[in-house]
Formats: structure tokens, sequence, C-alpha cells
């Protein structure tokens, strides 16, 4: 048997920006490439499987590297589809009002050399939230934009679920349990009166969510340094590590309550406020016979109504354990994405990877299966406040950054769980 030579080494000569440059045709063209190689690998082994001797080793460790570049190969095409995302702060040919230009002005001031007057006369005219030195200060709008455009981007549960901006310190929501009783009647017969609707209310708290980067006087003293730019990069990474693995797996004590956290029940037995759930059968693993059909299980466990927007939610490890599932025509499920801004498909429906999803273990709830935009809500408190202290880590001046954002589950019957047990 030939075998084929894959090189799973990520290309390093070339920055990332650079190659954003040249476009994201050569890194799908080599995703590709890989995920054909994965194929034929795999197909090998399976082929070793079937025979008197079992899989190779050396047949193994190459599927294993195989599998390895195929995820470097999606995180470069994820970082090319940001990067191509993302417009320039502060570019002349964006129009801005007066006031937009002052506050953006006065904040730049704040940051670089601690002078707050500006800000605070702005915002004691604007009648403005910020409370002043003690609570920090609003940042200019179009940072607080982008902060959130770049959220969206890199928060795989904020990409998919309903956003909303709030003004107050929670969300509320009444959700019918039960809609209004009706009948068919004849055109002469009595019309009795029906019952109402039944009513829930739903709260959606604002948690706050901080960042502290930190940078030296000389470098804020550089004219050439953008700070808008420069600040939403620090605390993008840090708000969106925390913020996914919240909207996933988070108790709702002082942060968002994750999809996870709510109780579950199998949905033969599916009640409102409980999430349901298709178990597999076997703990901690798919079934040994027929694998794939758990996951048509899992697909039509979810209504028609909520198919037509739906998504995948698992982490990397499960799936790669997914990859290698065929159909009874020996096609594989798993499909590459076809552009950077594009996402893997199972079965047809995107896959989105969340690492705090859970592993592949006994009793876990390790794939997700719904319409996320129907079925858990992100509320943001509308508000990005900065307070500089230059006092507490000298050299440097800390830039205590805070968001308020809250997060759970307002339709209960759009989101399906996988439970391997």
């Amino acid at each position: 048997m030939t075998e084929t030579r894959f090189e799973t080494k990520a290309p390093s000569s070339l920055p990332e920006n650079k190659a954003a440059l040249m476009g994201a045709d050569p890194v799908i063209e080599e995703f590709s490439r890989a995920f054909e190689a994965f194929k034929e690998t795999n197909d090998a082994r399976l082929a070793e499987l079937e025979g008197r001797f079992g899989a190779d080793v050396v047949t193994e460790e190459k599927l294993a590297r195989i599998d390895v570049a195929l995820d470097q190969a999606k995180s470069r095409l994820d970082r090319i589809s940001l990067d191509r995302a993302r417009p320039p702060l502060g570019h002349p040919e964006v129009p801005r009002d007066a006031s937009a230009t002052e506050h953006k002005a006065a904040f730049d001031l704040y940051v670089r050399a601690g002078e707050s007057a500006g800000l605070k006369r702005l915002e004691e005219k604007a009648l403005s939230a910020g409370s002043g030195p003690d609570g920090g200060y609003l940042v200019p709008s179009t940072l607080e934009r982008e902060v959130l455009r770049r959220l969206a981007e890199i928060s795989p549960i904020r990409a998919l679920a309903t956003v909303r901006v709030v003004s107050g310190g929670q969300y509320k929501r009444a959700v019918s349990v039960s809609g209004p009783a009706s009948g068919w009647v004849a055109e002469t017969a009595a019309r009795p009166q029906t019952d109402a609707p039944s009513l829930s209310e739903l709260s959606f708290p604002a948690m706050e969510l901080y960042a502290m980067p930190a940078a030296t006087q000389t470098l804020l003293d550089d004219a050439v340094l953008d700070i808008d730019a420069w600040l939403a990069e620090e605390v993008e990474a840090a708000f969106a590590e925390q913020e996914s693995v919240a909207f996933v797996t988070g108790n709702g004590v002082a942060r968002p309550k994750g999809f996870l956290a709510y109780d579950t029940v199998a949905n033969a037995a599916w009640v409102p406020g409980k999430l349901g759930f298709v178990a597999t059968g076997a703990a901690g693993a798919f079934p040994a016979n027929d694998p794939t059909d758990i996951l048509f299980d899992l697909i039509y466990a979810l209504r028609a109504g909520y198919r037509q927007g739906a998504s995948f939610v698992m982490n990397r490890r499960v799936q790669s354990a997914i990859r290698k599932f065929k159909d009874a025509d020996g096609h594989y499920l798993w499909q590459p994405p076809l552009a950077a801004d594009r996402a893997a498909t199972l079965m047809g429906f995107p896959v989105a990877e969340a690492e705090a999803m859970p592993d592949l273990a006994a009793g876990s709830l390790s794939i997700a299966f719904g319409d996320f935009r129907r079925g858990y809500l992100v509320v943001d408190r509308a508000g990005l406040r900065t307070l500089r202290d230059p006092y507490s880590a000298k050299p440097y001046v800390l830039f205590y950054t805070t968001k308020r954002v809250g997060g759970g589950v307002q339709d209960f019957d759009a989101i399906k769980l996988l439970k391997f047990a």
C-alpha cells in the first residue's frame, strides 16, 4: 500500500497578518487537502480493522497527526475570517458627529495622561451613567461597538444567541407556559369562555465582567499608539474567554447562567423549564452499533420550526471523534467549511466549536443541538467603563475595564442535548 505523505507542520515563515492579506484561498486549499488525506488514512485504518491483524500503529499515529493538522488549519481560517472582517478604528472616511469626536479626544487624554476634566464635563453635560474616577468613565461608543463586534466573532455562543442591549441592571420578559384554549364551533352553537394563557416571568440580570490590561507610561506617551485599538485588543480575548465558559457552564452566581447549568430531563418526558436530552445508551461513548443513528435521534428530537436555524455545539475533541463517522453510503457526515467565514457542517447543520463543552465521559452532556438564537439570550448592559490606575503597579498603568453582561435560556424547547449514558 502506497502511503500518502501529508505535511502537518503549519507554515511559520509568514506573519499572520501578511497571510490574511494574501487571502484565505491557500488556507482553504490546504484544509481541503488535509481532509482528503484524513479520509484516505481513516479508510485505510477501517480496512485494517476488518483484517486479521487489526489497525496498524503507524496508521493510527498518522491519522492523529492529520487530525491535529485539521484543527490547526481551521484555527487559521477562523483567524483570517476575523482579520478580514475587522474594520480599522478611527478611519477618516467614517463620519463622526462633533460630540463623538470630542468624547474620543477627551478619553484619549484621560488614558494617556490621567486628565479627567474633559470627560467629567462631557458626561455631566450628557447626564451619563459614568460615575467619575471612583467608578470609571464610559469609553467612546466606537470602542464599545468594536469590542462587542469582536466578542461576537470569537465567542461561539454569543455569535449564535440573541443579544439584547439594556439600560438597566436586568432584563425581564414574560413567556407563555400554556397558550389560550380554543376549539371548533358550529355556526349557531354557544361560545363558552376559554381559559387564558398562563404566563411566567424570566429574569436575566447583568453581571460584571472585568479585565485589567497594563501599559507603561512611555508607551502611552507615544503618539503613534492607537489607544482605541490597543484597549480593544487587550480586553477582547479576556472577555471572550470568560463569556464562552459562562454561557455554557456558568452557574448564574455573579456570572451568566449557561445552558448546561439548567435541569435536564429525558426528551420523552420534557416539560417547560428543563432541557430535554437524548441518551446514547452507552456510558461515555457512542453506541457500538450504528453510532450515527443517535445523531439522527438528536436532530429529530427538535421540532421542525427550530431545525431551520439549528446548529451543533461541541468541543474539538468530540468533533474529532465524529469526523470518522460515515453514512450507509460511505460518505463522511462531517464536512469542512467551504470558505473562511463559513462553519464546518455535520449532517448539513453548522458546527460551532465551544471549548467549554465537556469531553466524552460517563453521563456527560457533550453535544448540544438547537436554534440558539431562539433558545439562548445574551443581555449586554449599555456602556463599557475604564478606570485608570497609575499607582498600584508602578511603572505600569493599569486600566480596570468593566462591562456588564448576563445570559440564560429563554426557550427551553429550542435546545436539545446528547447525554452519553
